[in-house]
């Protein structure tokens, strides 16, 4: 098997990957703020990394790879939509995070290995606080703690952003009480009632940078090997995470890897809440499967921007459709030769162009291209052991029973043996008009959902 390269943000190449321990594959994803339902623009972080732990253990072995992916329970955008609605924090985040799940499971990404929750690793957090504050890393001021951004030499590395311009940057929090613009909250006082917990410095909340470097040293240690997200967690997120956990560890890295996912656009304007130009995940699979949305999503290198249309989504359901009329649950076991280009930064557009090489050469009926075909869409979440999804979301559009198509592909049979071919084609155009496709190879017919 070939070297795996992945594009480095931290130094800006492509490179090989290297382990820290071959034995123990660590990676770490920002998962979801529950504060809103997910939209498209999170589920290709969530499709990307997923490829990416699939590829990982694929190399190393299923169980050498440790998955970690957080959700962010506490938040300032939390507590305002909490008020907004008028509903408790509780309910809101259960309910959020319920849909996110919902949503994994449609997209077909697989569990990570360890899902923490930022409310309960608080005590940790203010654990870490507390040595930043013994280190000179951290000063409190008003029931506020910030980390100081001279403290660390190499602030900026990541974001390849000089101080100077970082300070003048839209997306620093200005605040009276900071000695220096550019630092960050760790921990901040809470109000009656919005949730807080017991510290040094008072009923607080912690930082959300603070959540992020807690959670990836619990459970993969203070240097790891592959730390992902979107494009715009950059800057401040990732940036902020690298200094105060290098700090707090005396350590030069965190990950050794940082690999970001570029934006979900909507008329090549950035997809997002706050511009109100989303499309939630549920909202799309009202109209599209689980695995349309995946596919989609995976048509785009995962470095460029991805432009989400209707257009783009009943092309890649056309596809799938297509390749479904080669479903098997017996597929090889083996590794097919296109996994090479995963192996090349994730290259899933050339890696489905194979897919479309492999199902055109699996048409004449040879077994062994089609079990290929099968196990190279299974290999990045296409095709599950039971298409029940996408049966039920194509049978719902559909009138006519399995029974009556039967009975119309029999009598379309019947009417080829006499020779009736005007009757044949006539039937075959009627199960068209219904939503239904069939294909006749070899001697067999087959059918599928449109």
């Amino acid at each position: 098997m070939n070297n795996l390269y992945l594009s480095n943000s931290l130094t800006k190449k492509k490179e090989i990957f290297k382990p820290i321990n071959p034995e123990k594959i660590s990676l770490y994803a920002c998962g979801p703020t529950v504060y809103d339902k997910p939209h498209v623009g999170n589920a290709r972080a969530l499709v990307v990394f997923d490829i990416l732990y699939r590829v990982l253990k694929e190399i190393y072995g299923k169980n050498k790879v440790t998955y970690v992916r957080n959700i962010t329970d506490i938040d300032d955008k939390i507590i305002e939509t909490s008020k907004k609605k008028g509903v408790p924090i509780s309910q809101l985040t259960n309910e959020i995070t319920k849909e996110f799940h919902l949503n994994c499971q449609s997209l077909y990404c697989t569990q990570p290995t360890f899902e923490p929750k930022a409310t309960d690793h608080v005590e940790e957090m203010i654990s870490m606080i507390k040595n930043l504050i013994k280190l000179n890393a951290a000063y409190e001021k008003k029931d506020h703690v910030y980390f100081a951004v001279s403290s660390f030499k190499n602030y900026g590395k990541l974001s390849n952003k000089k101080i100077d311009e970082l300070k003048i940057g839209a997306r620093v929090e200005v605040s009276e009480l900071k000695k220096d613009p550019l630092d960050f909250v760790l921990w901040k006082p809470s109000k009656k009632d919005e949730p807080g917990w017991d510290s040094p410095w008072g009923r607080g909340r912690p930082g959300w940078h603070l959540e992020c470097s807690v959670m990836s040293e619990k459970y993969l240690g203070s240097q790891f090997d592959i730390h992902g997200g979107g494009l715009d967690l950059i800057f401040p997120h990732h940036e902020n995470e690298i200094a105060q956990s290098c700090v707090n560890n005396k350590t030069e890295k965190l990950a050794n890897y940082w690999v970001h996912n570029g934006f979900v656009t909507f008329d090549k304007e950035k997809m997002s809440k706050s511009l109100g130009n989303i499309s939630t995940i549920t909202e799309a699979e009202k109209k599209y499967s689980g695995q349309v949305l995946r596919l989609a999503l995976l048509s785009s290198h995962y470095k460029q921007p991805l432009d989400w249309s209707d257009e783009l989504l009943k092309t890649q359901s056309k596809v799938l459709d297509k390749w479904y009329s080669i479903y098997s649950k017996d597929y090889s076991e083996k590794l097919p030769e296109c996994f090479n280009h995963l192996l090349d930064d994730l290259n899933t557009p050339l890696y489905i162009s194979k897919l479309h090489d492999l199902f055109n050469q699996a048409q004449d009926g040879n077994k062994e291209k089609i079990k290929e075909f099968n196990r190279a869409c299974r290999l990045v979440g296409l095709f599950h052991e039971t298409n029940i999804e996408r049966d039920k979301f194509k049978k719902s559009k559909i009138k006519i029973s399995e029974k009556e198509i039967l009975s119309k592909i029999k009598d379309r049979e019947d009417a080829k043996k006499t020779g009736n071919y005007d009757l044949a084609d006539k039937i075959r155009k009627e199960l068209n008009e219904e939503g239904i496709d069939i294909k006749d190879i070899k001697d067999k017919t087959t059918w599928n959902y449109k």
